[in-house]
């Protein structure tokens, strides 16, 4: 049985809604019943249409659609908000989805703050319903080979993660004057919430880092800029990261590196070899061993494990990438909602640990980069 769903955000010129739409029909385990697509109310009728929705499961308001998705027989409402709104918005959805009695998977990062990311726990506590968040790269196979390999000890005790994901679409300021909607919310504190690039991608990259290392950032120094003139909010940045006495790290997140698409590359060392995945060559991870030759190793191909066969779609050799990974995502959390048990998909812990990561660095920046405890929510 399909998981009914309805979607809060991703009306017409809105490009994560489509993504997210795409990754749930790809293993045909979701089914999108209703939607909130826009506040403007003949934006979010066109939207619906569009997408083959009935005008009566159409809806102007999140508050108007949970009110009355509640009311219809359960048989036939929606059992599950997906929410791909500005981060302002994260939060009053949860919140009245989970008072309603609907699952939630939410875009990143969970909340605009820390703070609300501590609300939404405590709703969430004692419910009985799910959360998801989606941090896509963590369901990449040769990151799932990653983290086994890891977790196995074949590099040895963890001595370092670098992780850096750079993007170049906001080298000039297009966030401003109007002309871009997705950049202009993203660099306006209402909307965003306390971070900008590290709230937008830095967080996807904290995520994989401690997602593949298999531990917990302890304490982090943050140097946060905003580069291009005008903006209120972060657009680069380093953050040195120790994760405990035993290991450290380095993270960099900019979206003003000219020329660059989504860079993103994870790299792991531990005390007898270290491993190298990039998301833009995403079916390769190299092994570097301290004591052999280094192996390229494929998706599918010979070497692998079943932790990556799991999540491969296609034959060795065809590409895998964004949509897949997403994917992914959604059928793990469709098999959480349907029979329970654990699941790879990052939830309220990893929501807490992503805002925990945007509020100390941002608050470590802003005290001349000093270095700051990480809270603990695990």
């Amino acid at each position: 049985m399909r998981i009914r769903y309805g979607m809060v955000g991703g009306g017409e010129g809105a490009f994560i809604g489509a993504v997210h739409r795409m990754a749930a029909r790809l293993d045909d385990s979701f089914e999108l019943v209703c939607g909130a697509f826009s506040s403007e109310a003949a934006r979010a009728l066109r939207s619906g249409a569009a997408l083959g929705l009935p005008a009566a499961r159409v809806y102007s308001d999140y508050e108007t659609m949970l009110a009355r998705e509640a009311a219809l027989p359960t048989e036939s409402r929606m059992q599950c908000v997906v929410i791909v709104t500005p981060n302002h918005l994260h939060l009053p959805v949860a919140l009245g989805a989970l008072a309603r009695g609907f699952h939630v998977l939410s875009d990143k990062p969970a909340t605009a703050t820390l703070e609300q990311c501590r609300q939404l726990a405590a709703q969430l506590r004692g419910s009985g319903l799910h959360y998801g968040l989606t941090h896509p790269y963590s369901a990449y196979p040769m990151i799932r080979e990653a983290r086994a390999r890891v977790a196995r000890g074949e590099l040895g005790a963890v001595r370092k993660v670098l992780v850096e994901y750079t993007q170049g679409w906001l080298t000039e300021p297009i966030d401003q004057g109007g002309g871009n909607k997705q950049a202009a919310w993203r660099h306006d504190p209402a909307q965003s919430g306390v971070g900008g690039c590290m709230g937008d991608i830095g967080v996807h990259a904290f995520q994989l880092a401690e997602f593949v290392s298999g531990l917990s950032v302890t304490e982090l120094c943050a140097d946060l800029r905003s580069v291009v003139a005008g903006r209120k909010l972060d657009d680069d940045g380093t953050v040195l990261m120790r994760f405990g006495p035993a290991a450290s790290g380095t993270l960099i997140a900019s979206q003003i590196c000219a020329g660059d698409e989504n860079s993103l590359r994870l790299r792991v060392y531990g005390e007898r070899g270290g491993i190298d995945w990039q998301q833009m060559e995403p079916n390769s991870l190299w092994l570097r061993l301290l004591h052999g030759p280094a192996q390229l190793l494929r998706t599918g191909g010979a070497g692998t494990g079943a932790e990556a066969a799991t999540v491969q779609r296609v034959p060795a050799g065809h590409p895998e990438g964004y949509i897949e990974a997403f994917g992914t995502l959604y059928r793990e959390f469709a098999l959480l909602l349907q029979q329970g048990g654990t699941t790879s998909v990052p939830g309220i812990g990893a929501a807490l640990r992503g805002m925990a990561f945007v509020d100390t660095a941002v608050a470590s920046s802003a005290a001349g980069c000093q270095w700051r405890a990480l809270p603990d929510h695990q």
